[in-house]
């Protein structure tokens, strides 16, 4: 029987949660159905990454004893699955914003390593799957999906997960039910959405690996501050893969991921009747 208690959710270990990061990841990547990669444009920017790195090298006069730190610290993050977790951090933010300056609509942000595809599927006014004890404060999030032309879109599907109010995902830490805090709801026919889920709590990112070894050897924080993950999607328009954040958290302004934008901070009021808190955010697609 699985042990979903409180007290197996934090004994989650950076080494498990790598690990489930690069198996998602690798399933995904196999179910893909994108096309082959140019060959030019791999050697172009294999090469300017491989010489921006000669040129640190010799600008910084790299000794052999911290070559070879390096290259040990390479192997750990291989061996701790930690690949998605770095890149997903410190990188997946200059690729998102290249990938979307095109668009009109609403911003995006980075995916992040906790994606799972596959969440309940829930019509436009529903409760995110959750535990009958689920700690937090509970959240009512409600808004529109709609193109860059003021066009309902009726059916938009709304992927919705984030951490519980430990800081943990479900399916990356022990102790938390397979779908906890994940679903996909769908909009009406105005293309309206209503989501009652729990706030979700500010975030490490896993420290006992090889990431958390550079983040101490570097003097830096490991805060993500507490966010909601969304992918939104409609037949005709493109993805948006974002995330939304709440006002006053202190790691807004510097978030290790670098994600935070200030079009996607949310305005959460009092709910009536003092229970929890309401947020409302609008989607905006543009059209492929």
């Amino acid at each position: 029987m699985t042990d979903t208690s409180f007290d197996a959710e934090v004994s989650a270990r950076a080494a498990d949660s790598g690990a489930n990061a690069t198996e998602q990841f690798l399933e995904r990547l196999h179910g893909a159905s994108g096309g082959t990669v140019d060959h030019a444009r791999v050697s172009r920017l294999a090469g300017r990454a491989i010489q921006a790195l000669n040129d640190i090298i010799v600008e910084e006069k790299l000794t052999y004893p911290e070559y070879n730190a390096l290259k040990a610290w390479l192997i750990k993050v291989g061996e701790d699955g930690e690949w998605p977790l770095f890149l997903d951090v410190w990188l997946e933010h200059s690729v998102e914003e290249v990938a979307s300056a095109h668009r009109k609509g609403s911003k995006g942000t980075i995916e992040g390593p906790y994606y799972v595809t596959g969440a309940p599927v829930l019509p436009s006014d529903g409760t995110i799957p959750m535990r009958d004890d689920e700690p937090g404060t509970p959240l009512l999030f409600t808004g529109q999906v709609r193109a860059v032309d003021g066009t309902p879109l009726s059916g938009a599907k709304i992927e919705l997960w984030h951490a519980d109010d430990l800081g943990f995902y479900s399916q990356f830490a022990p102790g938390v039910p397979e779908w906890n805090l994940r679903a996909t709801f769908i909009a009406d026919e105005n293309g309206d959405f209503a989501i009652h889920t729990v706030r979700p709590a500010p975030y490490q990112i896993p420290t006992e690996g090889a990431c958390g070894v550079l983040i101490d050897a570097a003097g830096w924080h490991a805060w993500r501050p507490a966010h909601l993950h969304f992918k939104i999607s409609h037949p005709g328009y493109e993805l948006i893969t974002t995330q939304l954040y709440f006002p006053g958290d202190p790691h807004n302004e510097d978030d290790i991921a670098g994600a935070v934008k200030p079009e996607l901070l949310l305005d959460p009021r009092p709910a009536e009747g003092g229970s929890g808190e309401v947020a409302v955010y609008d989607f905006v697609l543009d059209p492929e």
